[in-house]
């Protein structure tokens, strides 16, 4: 269809019967041009009976009642006599089904004065909401795409910055990650008068079945140990591996009763775990030494060497062992 008002008699001319419709149906907007009396259709674009898929003759002439379904007619029908009582442009959105499709406008109802007859016309304009509302969601889309893209690259941030952090063959944190938090748990204390608990583990010496394995057997060890730390310990909590063979786990809030409790379940864990190993099963146990804050110790320094103490101690004994470090009595002032 071209784009070329179709005309009927008497309709209004100057402004709103000739320039403005010739200036919208250069841009292609969809318009109509309604007599108030008598309620017809006088005047409308191609671009407004296209959508409607109606030749002119069918709906110039015609009144909404005549084009549209009841409810539909009824609907423009309310808009109108609501723009005619206020006097000023109206906008109204329109959702409806038409032609198997759900379409939905943004119409603007301006009435014009009474010309020299007496007569009055309601323009008007048609804007398509569905070809916006698709936009905007392929913009809605492509934003969560876009978010998509950038949550998952911050989470791969964090997993990298985090096995930076962590010894590989355990899988638990490196030593100087672990001192930082141990100086920050030990800050904290003081400050909060809290109390914590650090624990030095050294595995055992290897049996004869692990040494004859080689590093493949050490490294199954270590493996296990870093699973049992890592499910055996809360979020709260830090393990790790120290060197080859020892490991450190601060227990957060924890006093030295329910830490000698806690790593004396672990300890019967290690000492009870299988290590399958090229068809072979694979046994170890660990020595423990625990030390607390403020009851063994009143700084850092005093609190690991104390630990070092309780460990030495515990390998003393044969290994397979739990010791504490002594409380420390202060004397009275």
């Amino acid at each position: 269809m071209s784009q070329t008002p179709v005309l009927l008699p008497q309709v209004p001319t100057g402004l709103v019967g000739e320039i403005l419709p010739a200036f919208l149906a250069a841009r292609g907007e969809a318009w109509a041009l309604k007599d108030v009396a008598s309620g017809r259709y006088v005047q409308a674009s191609s671009a407004w009976l296209q959508w409607l898929g109606r030749h002119a003759d069918m709906v110039l002439g015609h009144t909404d009642a005549d084009v549209f379904d009841a409810a539909l007619a009824g609907a423009f029908r309310a808009a109108e006599v609501t723009a005619l009582a206020q006097g000023d442009p109206l906008h109204s959105e329109h959702r409806f089904d038409w032609a198997g499709q759900r379409r939905a406008f943004d119409v603007l109802r301006v009435v014009t004065p009474a010309d020299g007859e007496g007569r009055r016309w309601i323009f008007s304009t048609w804007t398509d909401l569905g070809e916006s509302q698709r936009q905007e969601a392929q913009l809605r889309a492509a934003l969560e795409q876009i978010e998509q893209h950038q949550r998952a690259n911050e989470a791969l941030r964090r997993e990298l910055a985090d096995q930076a952090l962590r010894d590989p063959a355990s899988g638990l944190y490196s030593r100087a990650h672990f001192e930082d938090q141990l100086r920050r748990e030990a800050d904290l204390s003081t400050r909060e008068h809290r109390e914590f608990a650090l624990v030095l583990i050294a595995v055992d010496p290897a049996s004869d079945k692990v040494r004859a394995l080689g590093q493949a057997g050490q490294t199954r060890v270590l493996e296990a140990m870093g699973n049992l730390l890592r499910s055996g310990t809360r979020a709260m909590d830090a393990s790790c591996r120290l060197d080859e063979g020892r490991f450190a786990v601060l227990l957060s809030g924890v006093g030295l009763a329910t830490a000698h409790s806690r790593m004396e379940g672990l300890r019967r864990k290690c000492a009870t775990q299988i290590v399958m190993h090229a068809g072979q099963e694979l046994g170890f146990t660990v020595a423990m030494g625990v030390a607390s804050f403020p009851h063994t110790a009143h700084s850092q320094d005093e609190l690991v060497a104390a630990c070092e103490a309780a460990l030495t101690e515990a390998q003393r004994r044969g290994g397979n062992h739990v010791t504490l470090a002594a409380i420390r009595f202060d004397p009275a002032r």
